[in-house]
């Protein structure tokens, strides 16, 4: 199993937790410390070694951060996760608080006035710490940047960091070169007029060096660092034991190997009277303190990598849609396994697992075999279902009982593409009310599917259509419709996202999710999901201007069972009557016969 349903969370030694760091605060000479969910890297993936917050707190959601003050401490999330903070958070020690209605700096300009807060500065970005130091001078206190995270003094029990194995990534799957893509990096430093940049992201790493790792659960990154002038080699900083022979022969004509512990060293003295472009979203604030004091200017500038990455290539597109039929079977024969079970017999983590082994047998036979989940799946029965990022543990685990909607979102990491996948099904017969709101959910997905879009358009202007049917009911969903999607990547991938904050740009050739939900506290969830690419821009017949569409990448049959067909219009039924006619087509013949029958009934013609 790449899965394990062990509880982590624990939130009973938070108060003496607490209490032993603010001893340590009192030794570093700071009121107050601030404890994100971050590692070096400041993205969304991290190692057991560098999850701080979910050490001290017991919350073991993706993003959120921890404030300890002197005679009290809180902790900010946001929507998605306002239920499970309650849940696994000390309400005694820490107060929940809104990070969206009461943001960090928003909290200490009311509570940490005239106080000194301490930050690591290797686990916050130039962006937010500059945030941050506005805040505190507004509350007429002060923002300390330690050279020695003050938690990591009492986390006697810390896990020692990752030394997972790096291997290379063919360029038969990558479709370009490292040569090519470091030189289109070098092109995008001379534009800035910039002498060189720090590759902060280890996806992006991952990707200009086309290698892959395996530090952080489900998602193949090495992490590491790279910097890389405008003009000679570049320098790759990564635990040398972690290469493999084959990522040495790849990594040889392309960077120099140098501990991570170099890296300080090194950008100071190629920033000496230079010019260093530093994405201030991604990049450490640690590393702005490095080139300012060797004398350097630092460029803000967007990590060169990012939206080539998010540009997939022609290979990467081909590999992802093999990627997507291979899973796509393994789903629908999953789902036609689930449909012959007797409600109650089965639980959430009994599902998770048989879905993981139509995974493994079927792309086994597809000769590509499953390398990873793309992250934990999402097996959620009745009230479980309302937590839209519910993790399934023995104590949560929980009967797909008659009369309940079961919903199950997975994904899957193959060497030619990564898929994210969410279906919502009825055990037995499901409520008139369940049914209703799964349709309005299903016009949303329809919504996007369909859209066609000018050259230009961002995330955010297309996020209402996947809105607009439940914003009528009274309606929403707490979390973005879509995000971005790597190729043996990351499973959440910018800069792109279909989301009320997604401002960039949707171009040709990105990956994206579509999938709107509705989440009834303590009663059920729905969510449905598929990825979609965007294509070229074209002019259709009789149009003014080139508009660009989405491709559907994820084969498998919608339950017709939970739709109330009388809330579609007959361009909604056209559409999904299209789309159950591809499954048939794409995925039937992958099945046994038995499967392949099921499907023929799942994918009828709405009556």
């Amino acid at each position: 199993m790449f899965q394990s349903f062990d509880e982590v969370s624990d939130s009973s030694q938070s108060a003496s937790r607490v209490e032993r760091l603010r001893a340590s605060l009192r030794e570093a000479g700071v009121d107050g410390f601030v404890v994100p969910r971050a590692d070096e890297h400041q993205g969304e993936y991290i190692p057991a070694s560098a999850d701080r917050l979910r050490w001290i707190t017991g919350f073991t959601g993706s993003a959120g951060t921890a404030l300890v003050l002197p005679d009290g401490a809180a902790i900010f999330v946001d929507g998605r996760y306002t239920v499970q903070v309650r849940a696994q958070v000390d309400a005694a020690v820490f107060a929940i608080e809104s990070s969206v209605d009461t943001p960090l700096g928003t909290y200490l300009r009311e509570h940490a006035k005239g106080l000194r807060i301490g930050i690591d500065p290797w686990l916050h970005t130039v962006g937010e710490v500059a945030a941050l130091r506005t805040a505190m001078g507004e509350a007429g206190g002060e923002l300390v940047a330690l050279r020695h995270n003050p938690l990591d003094r009492v986390w006697q029990d810390r896990p020692e960091p990752p030394k997972g194995a790096v291997s290379a990534h063919p360029q038969a799957l990558a479709g370009r070169s490292g040569e090519e893509k470091l030189g289109q990096i070098r092109d995008a430093l001379r534009k800035a007029d910039a002498d060189a940049t720090v590759l902060t992201d280890p996806s992006s790493v991952a990707w200009t060096f086309n290698i892959r790792g395996s530090d952080v659960p489900h998602t193949p990154l090495p992490l590491s660092f790279a910097l890389i002038p405008r003009e000679g080699r570049a320098t790759l900083f990564i635990d040398r034991d972690k290469l493999g022979a084959d990522a040495m022969e790849a990594l040889a004509p392309l960077a120099d190997i140098a501990a991570p512990e170099a890296l300080e060293a090194a950008l100071g003295e190629i920033a000496d009277g230079r010019r260093v472009m530093l994405d201030p979203a991604l990049t450490a604030d640690r590393l702005r303190e490095v080139v300012e004091a060797a004398g350097g200017t630092v460029v803000s500038g967007t990590d060169p990598a990012r939206l080539p990455r998010a540009r997939k290539n022609a290979v990467e597109i081909e590999g992802s849609r093999r990627a997507h039929l291979r899973d796509g079977a393994a789903v629908s024969a999953f789902l036609a396994w689930l449909d012959a079970q007797a409600p109650g017999s089965l639980d959430e983590i009994g599902a998770a697992k048989a879905l993981e082994g139509f995974r493994t047998r079927l792309s086994e036979a597809d000769g590509q075999p499953l390398r990873d989940l793309s992250f934990d799946t999402i097996s959620a029965a009745g009230p479980n279902a309302a937590l839209p990022h519910y993790r399934v543990n023995r104590q949560s685990n929980r009967v797909l009982a008659a009369g309940e909607v079961f919903l199950i979102d997975s994904g899957a990491q193959y060497q030619d593409g990564t898929t994210d996948i969410t279906r919502t099904v009825a055990i037995g017969e499901v409520s008139e009310e369940a049914r209703h709101k799964f349709t309005l959910v299903l016009k949303g997905m329809i919504a996007v599917s369909r859209a066609r879009f000018p050259v230009g358009t961002r995330g955010v202007d297309l996020d209402p259509l996947a809105r607009v049917a439940l914003w009528r009911a009274g309606c929403d969903y707490a979390h973005g419709t879509g995000h971005g999607i790597g190729s043996y990547l990351a499973v959440h991938e910018g800069p792109q996202s279909i989301s009320k904050r997604g401002m960039a740009v949707l171009e040709e050739g990105m990956i994206v999710s579509n999938e709107p939900g509705y989440y009834r506290e303590g009663a059920f969830g729905i969510r449905i999901e598929n990825l979609i690419l965007v294509l070229p821009a074209e002019r259709i017949a009789g149009a003014d201007l080139d508009t660009h569409a989405f491709e559907t990448l994820t084969f498998a049959p919608i339950d017709r069972r939970m739709i109330a067909v009388e809330h579609l219009d007959a361009e909604e039924r056209a559409w999904l009557d299209a789309y159950h006619g591809d499954v048939r087509e794409k995925i039937g013949p992958r099945l046994d016969d038995e499967a392949r029958a099921w499907l023929e009934v799942a994918t009828r013609p709405l009556a």
